[in-house]
């Protein structure tokens, strides 16, 4: 009897441990979450600006300059003043820069010469370079004026994410267009967004690299890494076979509402500006453009795959439970996703 009694009660205690380890668990998880969520439900992040990093030189004043960038958002809403705003990020990119910023403002330059009602700026945002990046960037704002090239400097890094929403911000455009400072995309491949873009407020066009049309050259690491990257985006974008491609025009209106609302500032934010594109039901075109691999990506495959991943799930999560949440900062109205 004694013995009997000693076995039940070992196998009520391992039912309990059992359970215990089953449903405790989820239990904390979910107080956890509750109490996340009560604490930091937020609109629109804050950019947090560091001191000075909002600025920008004009070389032509002896001594030098520094004028505030104008705004997308505040102290009020700021109306396009030239026709394209180029978002070049930069990263340690002293070596490839000039080959990208030759290409592209050859073909401006061209443009504008062409059609007397064009105009363009570019802002390469130097998001916190250890190298000469920043120095390479002031040759071309000393060599075509500040009115046409303005660097951004940030004084850590941000991650590209974070580069392009800054540099996003600062911009006079009507058309907001992102570009690799590899220069990995044919720059005149503009104009295949600019055809697919809504002529309405409203509009995205995305470079696509795995369309039948576009013309790809890349190594087979890259092929599965965006394999693998595509199969994990699908929990947040459907219906857009690359959101990676560093190849992306925004109008005015649509970069208002998207940028202020992006959290991921690292690899994965084209994935959540999709996303928000989505739930604000802005048009959204996938455009195939010509793309060739250049040496020195920034991409470590395994760290880079890791962080992507952590990145669409944290996404997936975030709004899902309403830690974060869409605001429409031209309205001032909040809505769950």
């Amino acid at each position: 009897a004694k013995l009997r009694t000693r076995v039940t009660s070992r196998v009520v205690m391992a039912q309990v441990l059992w359970c215990a380890a089953v449903v405790l668990p989820p239990l904390v998880a979910a107080v956890w979450l509750l109490l996340l969520r009560r604490r930091t439900v937020s609109n629109m992040p804050s950019l947090l600006w560091q001191a000075g990093e909002n600025h920008y030189v004009d070389l032509r004043d002896d001594p030098p300059s520094k004028h505030t960038f104008p705004s997308l958002l505040l102290p009020a809403p700021q109306q396009a003043t030239v026709v394209l705003s180029v978002i070049v990020p930069a990263y340690n990119e002293e070596k490839r820069l000039s080959k990208m910023l030759d290409e592209a403002l050859e073909y401006l330059k061209d443009r504008k010469a062409r059609v007397a009602s064009f105009s363009y700026e570019v802002i390469i945002v130097d998001d916190g370079s250890r190298d000469c990046t920043a120095d390479v960037a002031l040759g071309y704002v000393r060599h075509e004026t500040a009115d046409t090239v303005r660097l951004l400097r940030l004084a850590c890094n941000r991650g590209k994410g974070g580069a392009i929403q800054r540099g996003m911000h600062c911009a006079r455009g009507r058309l907001l267009l992102m570009a690799d400072a590899d220069g990995a995309t044919h720059f005149s491949d503009l104009e295949l967004l600019e055809r697919q873009i809504d002529t309405g407020k409203y509009g995205v066009a995305v470079g696509s690299r795995h369309c039948a049309e576009a013309d790809v050259q890349r190594s087979p690491i890259r092929n599965l890494l965006a394999f693998g990257f595509h199969m994990l985006a699908t929990l947040c974008v459907a219906g857009i076979k690359d959101t990676q491609c560093g190849f992306k025009m925004f109008t005015r209106d649509a970069a208002r509402l998207l940028f202020p609302n992006q959290h991921i500032q690292r690899w994965a934010f084209d994935v959540e500006l999709l996303f928000l594109a989505h739930h604000f039901r802005i048009p959204t075109a996938e455009v195939a453009v010509n793309w060739h691999e250049i040496e020195g990506s920034k991409i470590t495959p395994l760290a880079s795959s890791i962080q992507m991943a952590k990145d669409i799930l944290r996404i997936r999560l975030m709004y899902l439970l309403g830690i974060w949440r869409v605001s429409d900062p031209t309205a001032c109205t909040q809505r769950k996703m």
